[in-house]
Parts: C-alpha cells; structure tokens; sequence
C-alpha cells in the first residue's frame, strides 16, 4: 500500500481545487494507495491559519496595492527572509504528521507546504519524493525554494518552465501539464437542457459574466463594464454571476430594469453550474485567478479580463493577453472602443484559436502519472 498526503492551504480556492481534483483521480483510478488530503497551515496552528487567511481577503479586498506590494516582495528581501524562515519554524509541527502516515510521496498545491517539505527534506528528516503543483500562470521564487530537495515540478505553461530553469531548477524536473482542475468540465452536457434550465433562447449565443469574484472588489468598473455589454451587444445573452455578493447581485438586477433586459440577462448568485454555463457560453468575462483561468482556457473560451488582484492575478492576466486569448479592460479604457472592437471584427475567433495552444484538458491524469510511475 502506498500512502500519499496532499497538502493545500487555504489562500485562495486554487490551491484547494488543484489538491481535490489530484485526490478524487487517485481514489477512482489507482489501487492500493491510500491518500489523505490536509491544510498544511490549519493543522500547523489554527488560529494563525484563520488570522492569516483573514488578512490575505481582507487585504486583497481592501488594500489590493498593499497585498501587490507584498507578494512583489516576497520574491526578494526582508519579506522573503521573514517567511522562509517562518516556514523552517512550522515546518517541524508538519514533521510530526508526516512520521505519522509516513508516506512515499507528498504533493503540495501551495508553497507554504513546499518549502517546510523541501527543508525536511534537506535536514535528512523525511525521505519520501516531493512534488510541487504551481497554480498559477507565472513563476513566483516562494515556490522555489528548496527546490533542490523537490522531485517533480507541475507548472501550466512553457514560460513558467523556462523561467525556472534560468533560475536555477533542473529541466528535468519540471512537467508542462496545466493546473488540475475538476473532471465535472469535461462530461457530454446536452445543451438544449442547459438552455432550457437557464431559460434561455438556443438561437442567441450566451456571455458569462463573472462580477462577484472570491472578495467583490472594483464594483464599479463591474457594473460600468456590464452596463456596457447590455447596451453594446444586444444580440447576445448575458448571465452575470454575482456569487456569493448579493450587493452585486441586486446592482445587476437593477441593471436588467434599468434597460429592461429581463428577455436576454440572467443573474444569478452562487452557482454549482459553471461547467454547464462555460459548455453553452462563446466568451468569459473575469477576474484571471489562477482556477477560473484554467476552467476558461479547458472548456476553449476566449476572456475579457477584469480586476485583476495586483500579484498573481496581473501577472495572470499579461501571460494571457501576451498569448492572444484574453483583452484586459483597465480602468481607463473606453469601454465602448474596447467592446465595440471585439465584437465588430475576427478578434473572439482568433482568440479562439490561440486557446487551443494553451489548453490542457488531461492535466490532473497525468500529473498522477507521473507521481505514481505509472
């Protein structure tokens, strides 16, 4: 019997999709192993866990320059010493766990939990092989550290692999596969009863709009960027989802009034329906966070980027714009220039067409393969 830990945190839903998504194929597919999922910092300490968590919203919320400045920091600098040396300190809680279950392999969707490995690792106090899945669309050196001690790389695209081996890691290592993300995307929906669970018209192709987003933020460029998309393409069907934001939601309904679009929008909170939407839709409106990115890029969908988080997300949202599947609306573009153009030219299928070099619908299979030897 093998034994596998999937360690996650909880900074983002990511890092926490990427761990299931790895744990539900080995559970289906592979016998004999036996494979526990775990949030590294809540077993550490809870309640450093729930403050730290509770800043990195509200600081991305709130303060998203603050949280910009702090993750361009942590590649370098007194912030990079303060958490590297952070994580040597929990690593030695984590060790505990792991002589527990002693597992033959540890895979890590954050990089919290591979850098402690990594370190007991070098300190010659765990033996087993370490993988490390990066979640995002650029390389950032918090996930390098250690990497000497980390046996597999999984990174989304070429640059990131490139990047990582000027920096230093072994080519060898590091695995093109894309972010795992769940198989519910890729099932045989029938269209016609997604039309007909939405209401909607099959002969109208269908926008879906992401405005609520993890934290809410840039309320007004959303609703200012709807607003736009009713008024500018009428011939298209919108669902604008608000998520778990009913502030949003009710300004979206307000606009469905306001230009009595009732016949062609749907608003809709939070949803367990974002497979079946993405299946019916021909574009995505969206903050560029790591799992909704590769969700988008899976199902061959062309995006119009809004509210990036500074960090992570703008350096999600240059990857995608510098590959020609995304446009990204900033907050002084005209918005009727930036719609019009897309709409009244091949822009949306050419966009299309460079979707297909970057998706990477088998990403989960064979980041499992690789771990397992199979």
């Amino acid at each position: 019997m093998e034994t596998i830990l999937i360690f996650y945190a909880s900074y983002g839903g990511g890092h926490l999709s990427a761990a299931k998504s790895i744990q539900n194929y080995i559970v289906e597919k592979c016998e004999n192993v036996d494979v526990e999922m775990i949030d590294c910092m809540k077993y550490i300490n809870k309640p450093i866990e729930k403050l730290t968590t509770g800043a990195y919203r509200e600081m991305a919320k709130k303060t998203p320059k603050l949280w910009g400045k702090i993750y361009s920091g942590s590649q370098k600098g007194l912030l990079s010493v303060i958490s590297k040396d952070s994580n040597k300190l929990m690593a030695k809680k984590l060790n505990k766990l792991i002589q527990e279950r002693k597992p033959n392999l540890i895979i890590s969707t954050h990089p919290f939990s591979s850098q402690m490995c990594s370190y007991l690792k070098k300190k010659g106090l765990i033996n087993c092989r370490l993988a490390t899945v990066m979640t995002d669309f650029a390389m950032h050196k918090q996930w390098l550290i250690g990497h000497e001690f980390t046996d597999y790389f999984f990174v989304s695209n070429k640059n990131m692999k490139n990047d990582m081996v000027e920096y230093g890691v072994n080519a060898n290592k590091i695995f093109v596969t894309g972010i795992p993300m769940s198989n519910r995307f890729f099932e045989n929906f029938d269209n016609t009863k997604i039309y007909e669970m939405f209401n909607l018209n099959p002969e109208k192709k269908v926008i879906l709009f992401f405005g609520g987003g993890e934290f809410g933020i840039g309320k007004n460029q959303t609703i200012q960027v709807l607003k736009s998309f009713i008024s500018l393409v009428p011939n298209y069907q919108i669902i604008a989802i608000a998520g778990k934001n009913e502030k949003m939601k009710e300004e979206f309904e307000n606009l469905v009034n306001e230009y009595n679009a009732s016949n062609r929008i749907r608003v809709l909170g939070f949803t367990d329906k974002v497979p079946e939407l993405m299946h019916i839709a021909c574009l995505v409106v969206t903050k560029p966070g790591g799992l909704t990115t590769t969700e988008t890029l899976a199902c061959g969908l062309p995006m119009v980027i809004i509210n990036p988080i500074p960090g992570q997300e703008e350096e999600n949202a240059e990857f995608l714009v510098s590959n020609g599947v995304a446009i990204w609306i900033k907050k002084d573009d005209n918005l009727e220039d930036v719609i019009s153009s897309l709409f009244s030219s091949d822009a949306l299928e050419k966009m299309k067409e460079n979707v297909k070099t970057l998706s990477k619908k088998n990403s989960t299979e064979q980041i499992c393969k690789i771990c397992l030897n199979i």
